[in-house]
């Protein structure tokens, strides 16, 4: 589980994500975001520095927290996603 911190109109929100891919994520939090949405937030790396990503929302479980697909993500973006993918396993 990584740390990630995101916004929206209800607030900031610190979480952590589960079943990170290449293609999205889930966010475990209690803040709530309709399917449909989109969504940008940073995901903490294991060197400390953050990575920003942009998704949709897929699915949302309330109080329990909603899963994301990745969009718009940069080559480098998407080598450092993977390099993180790798080593979650």
């Amino acid at each position: 589980m990584l740390e990630v911190l995101w916004e929206s109109d209800s607030g900031k929100y610190e979480s952590r994500t589960s079943d990170l891919s290449l293609g999205g994520c889930f966010i475990q939090t209690s803040g709530q975001l309709a399917v449909g949405e989109m969504i940008t937030f940073k995901l903490r790396l294991l060197t400390g520095e953050w990575m920003e990503l942009h998704g949709v929302v897929k699915h949302e479980r309330p109080r329990i927290g909603f899963g994301v697909k990745f969009e718009g993500l940069s080559e480098e973006t998407q080598k450092q996603l993977a390099a993180l993918v790798n080593t979650e396993r």
